[in-house]
């Protein structure tokens, strides 16, 4: 729904992409078609997520949406400016966690203030306070091959949120993990991102983890990776990896899988 004040101006998205196609250099010399013509919107406090088959561009979405790439044509936005600057004031984790393995927990969660600017010193004080909000309260002193997967990505997205950004990208951060601490991560995750206000776009090839954590889902075609459907996940939370056997979540899963379907049997 279009959010508006009282004297009628019209809030834009928090990201709003229009039409972003890309090519990427191939193996064999010749460019590669990644996305053609990729629109999307994410408005503050809401949590979209993206799926489609392997290869169809989905973390190159992402990398365009953060700054590190660029789209060839099409547009992309952050509050309706089109020339803000991406990098570096958009949250972003990826797939892997990326820790340094001589910092101990308190330093690589404290990396994504250091990098912002804060002093090293004011950095560390205020990881040292959230860390009983990730679930990590003791173990700022340990390093992270002391540590289970499911805290490395705690640590992972204090690191990413820490700067409070108010876009949030997540690239599978849950794909390797067992389906019982996915299941738990998925759960701590919407805490953290309820009331927050922030945006989330999350990449994920989990259909029942999009049903979970998402408003909206958008269905990305096979490579190029085009718009191939959309999804209101018209579901009241809280949601948990139980609601999975509900029928209203039973009918949502289906039509997100008739989507994929569909594309496959358009290529």
């Amino acid at each position: 729904m279009t959010a508006s004040h009282a004297s009628g101006h019209v809030t834009p998205p928090l990201l709003a992409i229009d039409r972003a196609s890309l090519d990427l250099p191939a193996p064999d010399g010749d460019r590669l078609e990644v996305l053609r013509e990729v629109s999307l919107t994410v408005r503050a406090g809401e949590f979209v997520s993206i799926i489609g088959p392997s290869g169809c561009g989905k973390s190159t979405l992402l990398n365009i949406v953060s700054g590190l790439l660029d789209a060839d044509t099409g547009t992309v936005s952050l509050n309706g400016d089109l020339s803000a600057r991406r990098l570096g004031n958009v949250a972003y984790m990826q797939q892997r966690d990326l820790l340094m393995p001589w910092r101990d927990v308190l330093d690589n969660a404290a990396l994504g203030l250091e990098l912002a600017g804060v002093p090293r010193s004011a950095s560390r004080a205020r990881a040292l306070d959230a860390l009983p909000v990730f679930g990590l309260e003791g173990f700022g002193a340990a390093y992270p091959a002391q540590l289970s997967g499911g805290m490395r990505q705690r640590v992972a997205l204090m690191r990413t949120t820490l700067p409070e950004r108010d876009l949030l990208l997540l690239d599978e951060p849950f794909g390797a993990l067992d389906a019982m601490t996915r299941g738990d991560l998925q759960r701590w995750l919407v805490g953290l991102f309820e009331g927050s206000g922030m945006g989330v776009l999350l990449v994920t090839h989990d259909v029942e983890e999009a049903l979970i954590l998402s408003d909206r889902v958008l269905v990305l075609s096979g490579r190029p990776g085009r718009n191939a459907g959309e999804l209101e996940v018209n579901l009241p939370r809280p949601r948990h990896e139980t609601d999975v056997t509900d029928e209203s979540f039973i009918m949502l899963k289906r039509r997100l899988l008739d989507m994929l379907a569909l594309d496959r049997a358009a290529a």
